[in-house]
């Protein structure tokens, strides 16, 4: 069974010689491809690169930086392997681990194996601390429990991998977008080495944009394919909440002959009624989108898993 390897790379000339010694030696025994995405490096990554290539290397150089999640949709694009992994290109994964986890696909039948860093080698402060932190909330939001999400290291079912529809910064998100498609997921440690070459591209600046693309994810997991449930769901009850606080302050003014033109609750009441129609009105917009999204292209919005024909026993 043949994997693919995609590694998203950028400004790692440095890194590029060890980096495909060691796929090479860690899958030598298998049927193998690695494909190089090049994420818009401005040194010498390419030119290196296509320098240590041999046959089972295929070097793909993106125009520019669209960042690591389009690097790695662009890979798994050309990956046409039974099984497809992923791991980082500074050296801090290890591609030994690779296959322990396509046996373990094989032997327990899981779609994605995805790795642990057991003995992280990073700073406490500015990356394991936020990094649990961010780990705990997304665990708890989207109840798909992943240890690790920020680790790179997976092996995926190719069907799974080639369906993930990556973009924008999910793949932080990976283990909840396979989830989506009702893969079978687990969690096992893998190795984590301490960065011997080039620079971080991560930075603290990140916890806010995992934030929004967890805002994302769980629109996704509960509204994609039902928008109107939650902007209707807001809009109702907006609207209602409006046309109630609007009649007690009605019935205020022809009870106690108040005047309440100028009463700040006289405006929250009118707001609430104008935002509830505008929710209403999103959540049409949103289900009329989402219906040409999969009906123009053919999409299902199901995946099978086995279909089984009874046999004849006449």
């Amino acid at each position: 069974m043949k994997i693919s390897v995609v590694v998203p790379v950028m400004n790692e000339e440095d890194n590029v010689k060890p980096l495909f010694d060691n796929i090479k030696a860690a899958l030598n025994d298998l049927d193998f491809e690695a494909i190089m995405v090049d994420d818009g490096s401005t040194d010498n990554t390419v030119e290196l690169m296509k320098l240590q290539a041999d046959e089972r290397f295929k070097i793909v150089v993106l125009k520019k930086n669209y960042g690591q999640s389009t690097a790695m949709a662009a890979g798994i694009a050309e990956a046409s392997g039974d099984y497809i992994a992923t791991m980082d290109g500074d050296l801090q994964n290890d591609p030994s681990d690779i296959p322990m986890m396509m046996k373990m696909m094989q032997e327990q039948g899981w779609d994605l194996v995805h790795g642990k860093r057991a003995n992280r080698q990073d700073g406490m402060f500015l990356r394991k601390i936020p990094s649990k932190i961010a780990n705990s909330i997304i665990r708890n939001s989207t109840d798909v429990h992943i240890s690790d999400y920020g680790c790179t290291l997976k092996v995926f079912k190719a069907d799974i991998a080639k369906n993930l529809g990556l973009y924008g910064e999910l793949h932080r998100f990976i283990p909840v977008l396979a989830k989506m498609q009702g893969a079978s997921i687990t969690e096992v440690d893998v190795k984590h080495h301490a960065r011997q070459f080039g620079t971080s591209k991560y930075g603290i600046n990140r916890t806010f944009k995992v934030m929004s693309d967890l805002l994302l994810m769980l629109f996704f997991q509960k509204y994609i394919q039902k928008p109107m449930h939650l902007f209707g769901t807001l809009g109702i009850m907006s609207f209602i909440l409006g046309i109630v606080i609007g009649l007690g302050l009605t019935i205020y003014k022809f009870v106690a002959s108040a005047d309440i033109g100028d009463r700040p609750l006289l405006i929250f009441a009118v707001g609430l009624v104008l935002g509830g129609i505008q929710l209403i009105s999103f959540g049409f917009i949103a289900e009329l989108i989402m219906r040409t999204y999969y009906e123009s292209q053919g999409k299902q919005v199901f995946r099978v898993k086995e279909v089984a024909v009874g046999k004849n026993k006449a």
